[in-house]
């Protein structure tokens, strides 16, 4: 009697679990978020493309600045209209974090429950957690409570790691994944797996091969980027020196101080903006979690 309970309860919680994921499916399969999602990615290649062409001015020597996502929110909202347009980006970052949750999820890009594929996915939850510190930025912003992003976040948060038992240790693991994550980025560009996240048969030939190879690009520079952030990390936790942690505004400075600094700063910089482009790209073509193909 007390086991067909037990089996009874069972049920009952596993059917309420089940009931719960179909209703969070159908929520986030809504179109009203779907559009909202693909507003984010418009959004989030309009921060690529600034960061692109403010490190573009910089190799050039024509003025810009080297900095990250969060510099560039602050450089594009600084006019007239900037709360509005803050308003409108953070909720466009705030569904693109979503989306960075869903794919981890309930899987919509069919990355699969293999290792490669669950470590895809965990960068798909790693995206969610980034993009949703990137709204919380900008809703800071909208809020007048932080005016600009003064100093390096990533050196902030290794400062602040490098102060608990054991933080040196834990820096320098975060440095290796980030250097895993800058080398994972190398093999995308390879292997090129976002054009399954594509639906290419609304595409034309010219449009894949141009989505394409913005995408290969702009793999590559974040590769580039991330590698070298990674290292900054490692370093300062094997040295318990915060200093020595940067993030991209340092990458792109360390890569302008090399030998034709300028040339490979440049280089990087247009992936950036390719990177962007892509973005705006998987604006329209994106399947989403309510897309059929």
């Amino acid at each position: 009697m007390r086991q067909g309970a037990g089996t009874v309860s069972g049920a009952s919680v596993a059917g309420g679990a089940r009931r719960a994921r179909n209703a969070t499916r159908k929520a986030a399969s809504s179109s009203g978020l779907e559009l909202l999602e693909r507003a984010g990615y418009v959004i989030r290649g309009v921060l690529y493309t600034t960061m692109g062409a403010l490190a573009l001015g910089v190799a050039l020597g024509v003025g810009g600045t080297a900095t990250d996502q969060s510099g560039s929110l602050v450089i594009l909202t600084s006019g007239p209209f900037g709360r509005i347009l803050l308003l409108a980006v953070a909720i466009g970052l705030g569904a693109y974090a979503i989306w960075g949750f869903v794919r981890a999820v309930f899987d919509p890009l069919k990355r699969g429950n293999d290792p490669p594929g669950i470590a895809e996915r965990l960068g798909f939850a790693w995206s969610g957690v980034a993009y949703t510190a990137l709204t919380l930025f900008a809703l800071q912003l909208f809020a007048g409570i932080n005016k600009s992003p003064s100093h390096d976040p990533t050196q902030s948060a290794i400062s602040s790691i490098l102060t608990h038992p054991g933080g040196q240790w834990a820096a320098a693991a975060i440095g290796g994944v980030a250097i895993g994550a800058g080398i994972a980025q190398f093999v995308e560009a390879y292997r090129a797996l976002f054009k399954q996240d594509l639906k290419r048969v609304e595409m034309n030939k010219a449009e894949k091969r141009i989505v394409d190879t913005l995408g290969r690009v702009g793999m590559v520079s974040r590769g580039v980027t991330f590698t070298l952030v990674g290292w900054f990390v490692l370093v300062a936790g094997l040295h318990r020196d915060p200093s020595a942690a940067h993030g991209f505004r340092g990458a792109f400075l360390f890569l302008l101080e090399q030998p034709l600094g300028r040339q490979l700063l440049g280089a990087v910089a247009l992936g950036f903006i390719a990177l962007g482009l892509h973005s705006f790209a998987c604006a329209r073509w994106v399947r989403l979690l309510g897309s059929h193909h």
